[in-house]
């Protein structure tokens, strides 16, 4: 029998998966909890979306090269050998829980399957029968980053339960959620959140993201009223005011001690309690988080943080001194931007979810190996690690939710929101009865602005199918059958005509080399952006010039012109595209400069730059 089944992945996305016959009939009855705020995107694993291009490469490369040859007793040992070698050391089963389900409902790899199997097993082998799932000793429990791990058990377990059905993942779950409920609150003998965690109390807060997760898979209301005493503690006596300074402030660098990473997550949770309730508040907390973030304090590879905190407005330094980029506000800020693109299927939060995907993201996974940087600069070596920290299990997280993301139901119809080359099978609901469709998309993308898109259908049917045309895009044109076809409402192409077997859609485009400033923090510098990819500079491959002293002229114009060079790419290199830009300076007006996607560039341990220091702005 198959089920639509709830998946957390931190965002509580509803995936198609396959009950597991033998899990044990023991969790208490469940009564879903829906969102009051619908979504206007579905963020649901079609029935096949195998990405073949770019990002496929990379998509596979985090499930080779990371999750399968992640250090399974380095991630369990807490638990076994009590207490554990770091006070975080828990997080990291949750983590590569949630990651690996998230991952096997889209690839069902049984090797994936099977070491997920196993490490969910043992690691409820460590469960107390309170529910205790922690890596501290009895004196310590709930101090620190007691439940901080805990909440990252909560997502792994209910991710794993998503894609397995397992009810042995939901019972457990639901003992930690009973435990924290037990423990903390304003009653007689309770414990105040905020003295269980670091950061004014927002590492323990952020619980309430999968509180909240787990009062919709069971309708259990004291996991929400737990979630509403986590709010209101935001405002007691030393607490982070998060609600509050945001609603007065409306900058995320006033909250508390401006910790990025675990005031995100505590956001996330805020937006599924507005999500379930409607409270126009938490609304405008989380306008505020978005405008503010977006404006003054992001990195034009779609990250954020210095020092792993929110600084001053258009304070981005981004060398290597500066601890900029911190993977874990790299994925958090992602699953912001994916969380509000389900709620309004407004295009602005999609625009930054290509920018992170792109850029920072997969920037922060070695292609040659998976290893991940904890802090990836944007000037200066990115130091790669295949150890366990907190960012090597949470960039992983971010890469493995690429495929709810290319492809989905957009406002009631079908929606094709990159053009990587995919294979897609879906099914559409049209007037009432269930359409088998297929979409596979060939196309070179990034490297060329050209996709063709084979439609597939049983019978010929009449819908509604829609394009993106990504802001970047330039003469962006879209035919069927040869013929120009479709309507243009701002970022979407809308395509409402009977379709049938094989027909074939053309999109076309360009991707301009845009200049970009840089700003405040880096004046009379600059980086280059072609299409949703910010280049780089990588030392290895331009030995012949030292851009700190080639005394280079400020672009003219906003526009440049590359030559694509990517056939003299070293043969050691993962490969990626490569550029060379002719960049005078007063003593040479034939400087040629190599260029490579941000994404790619360092994997041989390059020094790189994405701002060019320059002269005569």
């Amino acid at each position: 029998m198959i089920l639509k089944i709830a998946a957390s992945l931190n965002l509580l996305f509803i995936a198609s998966g396959f009950v597991n016959v033998s899990a044990q009939a023991t969790v208490k009855p469940v009564q879903k909890i829906e969102y009051t705020i619908p979504s206007s995107y579905k963020l649901e694993i079609p029935e096949k979306d195998h990405l073949t291009g770019y990002l496929g490469e990379r998509y596979k490369i985090n499930l080779e090269q990371r999750l399968l040859k992640v250090d399974e007793e380095g991630l369990l040992e807490g638990f076994y050998s009590r207490p554990g070698k770091q006070r975080w050391i828990g997080e990291h089963i949750g983590k590569y829980l949630e990651t690996a389900a998230n991952t096997w409902l889209n690839t069902k790899d049984p090797r994936l399957k099977e070491q997920m199997d196993r490490m969910f097993t043992r690691l409820l082998e460590n469960q107390k029968e309170d529910g205790y799932l922690g890596t501290y000793l009895p004196e310590n429990y709930w101090t620190a980053w007691d439940v901080w791990v805990h909440k990252y058990n909560i997502y792994g377990l209910l991710a794993y339960y998503g894609a397995t059905n397992d009810s042995k993942a939901l019972n457990a779950a639901i003992k930690i959620g009973d435990l924290l409920c037990k423990n903390f609150g304003t009653g007689a003998g309770q414990k105040n959140i905020l003295k269980s965690g670091s950061h004014v109390g927002m590492a323990a807060t952020s619980v309430i993201d999968p509180m909240l997760d787990l009062y919709m898979w069971t309708g259990d209301k004291k996991y929400y009223d737990f979630a509403n005493y986590v709010i209101s503690a935001y405002d007691f006596e030393g607490g982070p005011a998060i609600v509050s300074t945001l609603l007065k402030q409306q900058r995320v660098d006033k909250v508390a001690n401006s910790k990025s990473y675990e005031m995100l997550s505590n956001i996330l949770g805020l937006i599924k309690m507005y999500r379930l309730s409607g409270n126009t508040d938490l609304l405008k907390v989380i306008n505020y988080t978005f405008d503010d973030i977006s404006t003054n304090r992001l990195f034009v590879t779609g990250t954020s943080s210095d020092h792993e905190r929110f600084m001053d407005n258009q304070y981005l330094r981004a060398d290597t001194a500066a601890h900029m980029g911190e993977g874990c506000v790299t994925t958090t800020w992602m699953q912001f931007n994916t969380q509000m693109f389900s709620i309004t299927g407004d295009l602005k939060y999609y625009n930054e979810i290509e920018k992170t995907i792109y850029n920072h993201l997969l920037g922060a996974e070695n292609p040659r190996n998976g290893c991940v940087s904890y802090y990836t600069p944007l000037i200066g070596e990115k130091p790669y690690r295949c150890s366990i920290t907190c960012c090597m299990s949470s960039v992983p997280r971010g890469i493995a939710l690429i495929p709810y993301l290319n492809y989905g139901i957009l406002q009631n119809a079908p929606t094709i929101l990159m053009y990587e080359a995919a294979s897609i099978k879906d099914q559409l609901t049209i007037a009432g009865k269930k359409l088998p469709v297929e979409f596979n998309i060939k196309s070179a993308f990034p490297e060329k602005g050209t996709a063709t898109i084979d439609v597939k259908l049983a019978k010929a049917s009449k819908f509604n199918l829609q394009l993106r045309k990504p802001e970047w895009a330039k003469n962006f044109t879209v035919k069927v059958n040869g013929k120009t076809a479709g309507t243009t409402s701002g970022e979407l192409v809308k395509i409402d005509r009977l379709w049938n077997n094989n027909d074939k859609i053309t999109v076309a485009f360009e991707m301009p080399t845009v200049v970009l400033d840089g700003g405040k923090s880096y004046p009379n510098y600059f980086a280059f952006k072609r299409g949703p990819q910010v280049l780089a500079v990588d030392y290895s491959l331009n030995s012949s010039i030292d851009i700190n002293k080639a005394n280079l002229k400020y672009p003219a114009t906003a526009n440049y012109t590359l030559t694509d060079i990517s056939n003299q790419l070293p043969k050691d290199w993962v490969k990626t595209l490569l550029f060379s830009a002719n960049l005078p300076s007063a003593q040479n007006p034939d400087n040629k400069l190599v260029l490579v996607p941000y994404a790619d560039a360092s994997q041989t341990g390059g020094f790189t730059s994405v701002w060019i220091p320059s002269v005569g702005k």
